[in-house]
């Protein structure tokens, strides 16, 4: 049986990733990491993504906040705002959490051997966020060969892969491509704020409204807010 595991925040692009493995294997497996985020909500909402749409989920945890450092994991850190996509500068932002998608493929990597599975799907992407250093394709690929050294891959050969479809695209067109495949948007959390309702003020709600903005449809996550008498 063709199977994978998907890393599943239950942000805007996993979700696309998630949706995207449904298409293409036979078994998909949505890992999720309780890392002690300040927008714990969202590993709630990717329950129930994952529940309403029958994927097995696991849930991890790891204590972050053990090593802080970023204003996701360290509630003294204050979560930068802005009032448009513009205002995003360069560097590393302060949401950043240090190496914290190379932690998170290594426990996947672990996880997939100890379950047969071959492939891992990230919903990494650099083109709306490109200063993230653990999104990029390059980042995924060293992470792949460390993996395939450090495991009884390099034994069996049986090598484990590390799959970024999204990683040259823009969010406006994952969004399409998640749309064409059917993919539930309306429990997907970006806002790192912690709450349901989204702040609309830091960089992630930012670069959501800008993406929906490019395709021009409303947000589902909003119109679900609004339906259920939230916002």
């Amino acid at each position: 049986m063709k199977q994978c595991l998907v890393l599943f925040s239950g942000g805007i692009d996993s979700t696309t990733a998630l949706f995207w493995a449904l298409n293409e294997y036979e078994k998909t497996f949505a890992l999720t990491f309780d890392y002690g985020q300040r927008h714990s909500i969202e590993i709630l909402m990717a329950q129930k993504i994952a529940k309403k749409h029958n994927v097995p989920q696991k849930i991890l945890y790891l204590n972050l906040r053990q090593i802080g450092g970023s204003s996701l994991t360290d509630d003294k850190l204050p979560l930068p705002h802005f009032e448009n996509v513009n205002e995003i500068s360069g560097g590393p932002p302060s949401t950043y959490v240090p190496f914290r998608n190379g932690i998170f493929l290594a426990v996947a990597a672990a996880w997939a051997e100890v379950k047969g599975i071959k492939d891992i799907i990230c919903g990494f992407n650099v083109i709306d966020s490109p200063n993230y250093p653990d999104t990029q394709e390059s980042f995924a690929k060293a992470m792949e060969k460390a993996i395939n050294l450090g495991t009884k891959a390099s034994i069996s050969n049986e090598n484990l892969k590390i799959l970024a479809p999204f990683c040259k695209m823009k969010k406006a067109e994952i969004i399409k491509i998640g749309l064409a495949l059917g993919a539930d948007y309306s429990y997907s959390i970006s806002c790192y704020s912690g709450e349901e309702i989204p702040c609309l003020k830091c960089s992630s709600c930012i670069l959501r409204q800008n993406a929906w903005g490019e395709i021009g449809l409303s947000d589902p996550l909003i119109l679900r807010l609004k339906k259920e008498g939230k916002i």
